[in-house]
């Protein structure tokens, strides 16, 4: 079986389900954003015309979610309490379950951020487009969330080396 071209309908549908992965932090509810964008815009134009689209229908979907649940808090950025990752062992390696807890430092938007830069390759101008946000906006959630993921490796990799004393 041949790799989707970049230009796919399988690439596109693969590459929203990881943008709605970084957004929802969990497969089901992923999956399920992604159907619900799919679907959206397969009835309104009769077809899916780039990933951009997909992506913005996702995000949309994924925080009407969040409005409808009252889940949403708008606090300022400075009072938000820090997620707190469960402990994990680095000794055994980094898993699936260890990467999940890492990133669990991060908020959705922090998430969104760094997912779109690191893995989809857009620039803080484009995800500023593309998600509604200022750039300075951006490159503060991304700088942010990098800086909250190396603490959350370091803490992890100390508590691992420095044993249980």
């Amino acid at each position: 079986m041949s790799e989707p071209s970049d230009n796919s309908a399988e690439a596109w549908v693969q590459a929203g389900y990881r943008y709605a992965l970084s957004l929802t932090h969990n497969r089901e509810d992923a999956e399920d954003l992604v159907q619900q964008a799919w679907l959206k815009l397969t009835r309104r134009y009769g077809r899916v015309k780039n990933r951009s689209m997909i992506f913005t229908t996702i995000r949309h979907a994924f925080y009407d979610q969040r409005r409808r649940a009252n889940i949403v808090a708008f606090d300022p950025l400075e009072d938000a309490p820090e997620p707190v990752a469960p402990p994990v062992d680095v000794a055994e390696g980094l898993h699936q379950a260890d990467m999940d807890a890492i990133l669990a430092v991060l908020r959705p938007v922090e998430r969104e951020a760094l997912y779109l830069n690191v893995v989809e390759g857009y620039t803080a101008k484009e995800i500023g487009r593309l998600t509604g946000t200022p750039r300075n906006t951006v490159l503060s959630l991304i700088h942010r969330a990098r800086e909250k993921l190396r603490a959350a490796w370091g803490d992890r990799n100390s508590e691992t080396a420095g044993g249980h004393g």
